[in-house]
């Protein structure tokens, strides 16, 4: 194969990842959307699985809510801007601003494109009293390109004599069912999730068997590289997210939760899936199985300038290997659901309700990261039938972001729509957006407290100031 074939592969390869990586947006309500994440402990519903189930406990009082469906679409990036792409453009840059974008690239583990997104099951998403029921499908991706890339391109092989060009690939559907109940105490409730993970398909470059470099001396250039890829199609899996919310005391609520304290998706195993649909990825025009991965490796051979003109320099080779162990058996293996810690606070006065999170992830997968994530929103209820909403959130100056949206709530139905800036604040130097939409069905009264069975009529007479059963004897006497 040569050169140009195997630019022109890439080139495609890399298209086709990113319009799937571009599908749908992170796993958010249209509310969160709008409030940059921050609804730890002001989740209402359906809405507080996922962010904490603890709340639940608080709807008791409330009529039930039913969602009629809802989308979330988004992508972004931790460069790539108007404003960073016009920086690029035009003349040479110089060392100082190679530095900066070779460093940024490096800290954040090359340039990733990272996308999460959910689409709600219609009319099965539906909570009451302290229980609620939640299907959604959930789709991740993750993918990166190697710093050293950016290294080479700008700074060229001087002081880069070996060049990681490991690339960073991963692809997961799963539709993901939960039960979410929650205790209340005195001052306070738990809550917890319990999810069923159906996994629907999965794609991913294997770390632990993959490996590629670029290596340049005074003499010659040459390098190797192996990519393994690794598929599944129907898994399985469990999941169990917990939480705990205060009661509101002042206006004040505190909460703390664990997503995905336990999570994980178990591929090749037998499933329903496999039965009813057809396995649906290819590669060269043949078709894939569970027993099958794609091993992908190209070499470059002693490029030097007296064998330029050789045809032999660039080889690569795309194969179908078996995916088997030394039994025969199909290789399984389980894919870990990236857990969030949460920790939030909000104050509500008359009709302003304000909310704080401070987040974090343990690992760089998917849509988790292992620094700490700060957001603060803002609802205004003066409107009951048309809140307003705003929110930012700062994890590096890298990474802010920047909601707003509004719900049309009439009856019993709650329309709410948001639109955010990812990974900047401005269209000009925003590296994402994030668009959400959600319709929701609840009581004909709307989404209010239940009455309490005070009656709305005059208040009742002081008991001291109530004639004694004398002063009633002396009356009646008198009459």
């Amino acid at each position: 194969m040569g050169k140009e074939k195997y630019i022109l592969i890439q080139f495609r390869f890399t298209i086709i990842l990113l319009l799937l990586s571009f599908c749908f947006g992170q796993k958010r309500d249209p509310r969160s959307v709008a409030l940059a994440g921050a609804t730890t402990t002001i989740a209402d519903g359906i809405y507080a699985v996922g962010f904490n189930p603890g709340l639940i406990a608080f709807q008791k009082d409330k009529p039930f809510m039913l969602q009629l469906g809802g989308f979330d679409f988004g992508l972004g990036n931790n460069y790539l801007s108007m404003a960073a792409m016009k920086a690029l453009s035009g003349d040479t840059l110089d060392n100082d601003e190679k530095t900066t974008i070779i460093n940024r690239l490096e800290n954040n583990g090359g340039l990733t494109f990272d996308m999460n997104g959910q689409i709600a099951i219609p009319g099965i998403n539906y909570a009451s009293g302290n229980m609620a029921i939640t299907s959604n499908f959930m789709y991740m991706s993750s993918y990166a390109i190697p710093a050293g890339m950016a290294r080479l391109m700008l700074e060229g092989n001087a002081n880069n004599p070996e060049v990681d060009m490991t690339l960073g690939m991963e692809i997961i559907g799963v539709n993901e069912v939960g039960f979410s109940f929650a205790v209340p105490y005195e001052s306070f409730a738990v809550g917890f999730t319990l999810k069923y993970l159906q996994g629907i398909f999965y794609m991913g470059i294997d770390p632990d068997s993959s490996q590629a470099n670029f290596i340049t001396t005074p003499q010659s250039v040459y390098g190797k590289g192996t990519y393994y890829l690794r598929q599944g199609f129907g898994g399985a899996g469990y999941g169990i997210d917990i939480g705990v919310a205060t009661k509101e005391v002042n206006g004040m609520r505190f909460g703390v939760s664990l997503i995905n304290a336990i999570g994980t998706v178990g591929w090749n195993k037998p499933s329903f899936i496999k039965d009813i649909i057809d396995y649906p990825l290819k590669w060269d025009g043949e078709r894939l199985s569970d027993s099958v991965a794609v091993l992908y490796t190209y070499t470059i051979d002693s490029l030097r300038a007296d064998n330029l003109s050789s045809g032999s320099i660039f080889t690569s080779k795309s194969e179908i290997v078996k995916n088997l162990d030394e039994n025969g058996k199909v290789k399984q293996f389980n894919v870990r659901y990236p857990a969030i810690l949460r920790f939030g606070a909000s104050y509500k006065k008359d009709d302003l309700l304000l909310s704080s999170d401070l987040t974090t992830g343990f690992e760089n997968r998917l849509y988790a990261h292992s620094r700490w994530r700060w957001a603060l929103g803002a609802e205004l209820q003066r409107f009951k039938a048309m809140p307003l909403r705003m929110g930012f959130a700062w994890e590096g100056m890298d990474r802010t972001e920047l909601g707003m949206g509004v719900g049309f709530h009439g009856g019993p139905v709650m329309i709410d729509l948001a639109f955010s800036f990812r990974n900047g604040l401005w269209i000009h130097s925003m590296k994402g957006l994030n668009v959400s939409l959600g319709f929701t069905m609840t009581s004909f009264k709307g989404r209010k407290e239940k009455d309490d069975g005070v009656s709305s009529g005059p208040s009742p007479v002081p008991e001291e100031s109530l004639p004694s059963e004398d002063e009633k004897q002396n009356t009646s006497d008198g009459k």
